[in-house]
């Protein structure tokens, strides 16, 4: 990626078939207190409280505990019916993403989760260096994130999940 390239928005949009149910997955995605034990972040406040609710702001943080990355998210629209939820991100380093994601039943113990990241940099020099910066990141980090639903998810199916596998 050239320093020019960096300026443009990047998309990546990650997949994947997870061995539980729909409501599995979802239910998951829909408990942001939880996600800590899901994703690689620490939930810090969630206001308000309680389920995932349009314009229900979440703040964490990831990365080692001492460098303290903070992160905030604010749901911008949840479809039960179409299992989807859409919301902005904005990460360190004056990254944004716009996130959409949603869950398909394939079968009765069989979901797929699609995942659109779109990030946006901030304007001036700082924007295309970290796009520069970033760039193996911007695909790893979502299909990440989507792994570790997954697996959270295939654990809470099966039974397993305290278990540490």
């Amino acid at each position: 990626m050239t320093l020019q390239e960096a300026t443009m928005p990047y998309v990546s949009c990650p997949t994947a078939v997870i061995d539980t149910r729909v409501d599995v997955a979802w239910a998951l995605l829909m408990n942001p207190a939880a996600w800590g034990g899901v994703f690689d972040m620490r939930v810090g406040s969630i206001d308000p409280p309680g389920p995932a609710v349009v314009e229900q702001k979440i703040s964490g943080e990831t990365g080692p505990r001492l460098l303290h990355l903070k992160l905030t998210f604010r749901m911008i629209e949840i479809d039960p019916h179409q299992r989807r939820l859409c919301l902005d991100v904005h990460l360190p380093f004056g990254i944004t993403v716009h996130e959409d994601l949603s869950c398909t039943p394939l079968d009765d113990a069989c979901c797929r989760a699609d995942y659109h990241c779109n990030f946006d940099f901030q304007r001036g020099w700082r924007g295309p260096l970290m796009g520069v910066l970033m760039n193996q990141r911007l695909d790893a980090g979502p299909g990440d994130s989507l792994s570790l639903l997954k697996r959270a998810a295939e654990r809470r199916f099966a039974g397993r999940e305290n278990d540490g596998r």
